[in-house]
């Protein structure tokens, strides 16, 4: 689950051709077991020029990544709600988000869900809490996006488009690094490990990160300190923190490296290393 950045997402720029054209063929011809369509290479090129964190990948990540995406659309089942009419490149731009983190474990990761319901702004979510007293308080919750446990994916398109390199924010990796967080059941900011070792390390790295963040946000809030790098978004839950960082760490390496060494590490040993969990 993401809240609605602080910072207001731009406004829909027109787009291209709906699904009815490139994308449907590619679905048709996995369907009917014949060749599948490259994706154009002027929407590829598109979409790498809207998203420079993906352009900045070396030649062999793009190759791949570029068939895992066109893999990832022929296997999911993409809405519009509200009437939103999801074009070719709105496709793409979350194919290529969603299929970063699984560039080397393989997308098995996603297989157990094939809906992706692309909103035209940010959706409330009916939510209830109970106070002390026991009484019952319903109200509205502005969210970004939101992954279910064994069902789809939902994304607000304005948002998915502020992708911001600077800030470290890719609503779209959120959601799915939050599917890889369930694939073990729900979220808690542990996804399937490699290994036993691997598991006790990221428990322990994860912990202290966790708890050195919300130190900060507190100190940062309580004295007028310098706020954290982080959207403070990910001080409100272990899931919440692992989803936010692991977008820091896909969209901003360089500044994530200097703020979360540990977690780089961390991540890595988990995202790009040799043993892998199936």
């Amino acid at each position: 689950m993401r809240h609605t950045p602080s910072h207001p997402p731009p406004e829909a720029q027109p787009l291209g051709s709906t699904l009815a054209g490139w994308w449907h063929r590619l679905t048709t011809s996995l369907g009917a077991g014949a060749t599948s369509p490259a994706i154009p290479q002027a929407l590829w090129d598109a979409t790498l020029a809207r998203h420079p964190f993906l352009a900045e990948r070396d030649a062999t990540d793009l190759q791949q990544l570029r068939l895992l995406s066109m893999q990832f659309l022929g296997s999911k089942q993409f809405s519009g709600a509200q009437g939103l009419q999801v074009t070719d490149e709105m496709a793409l731009s979350i194919a290529a988000q969603a299929c970063l983190p699984v560039l080397r474990l393989g997308l098995h990761w996603y297989d157990d869900f094939s809906g992706i319901v692309v909103h035209p702004d940010a959706m409330l979510a009916p939510r209830e809490v109970h106070d002390d007293a026991g009484v019952v308080h319903h109200y509205q919750e502005e969210l970004s996006g939101e992954a279910m446990p064994g069902g789809p994916v939902t994304l607000s398109w304005p948002d998915v488009q502020a992708a911001s390199v600077a800030d470290g924010y890719s609503v779209a990796i959120h959601e799915f690094v939050h599917k890889l967080d369930m694939r073990d059941g729900l979220a808690d900011g542990c996804p399937p490990m490699p290994s036993r070792a691997l598991a006790r390390r990221w428990q322990t790295v994860m912990q202290a990160a966790y708890r050195d963040f919300k130190e900060a946000l507190s100190m940062a809030n309580r004295f007028g300190g310098p706020q954290p790098w982080l959207d403070p978004y990910a001080a409100t839950a272990p899931a919440e923190f692992f989803a936010v960082s692991c977008e820091a760490y896909f969209v901003n390496r360089p500044r994530f490296a200097l703020e979360w060494p540990a977690l780089l590490e961390l991540f890595d040993a988990f995202f790009l290393g040799p043993e892998q969990p199936q």
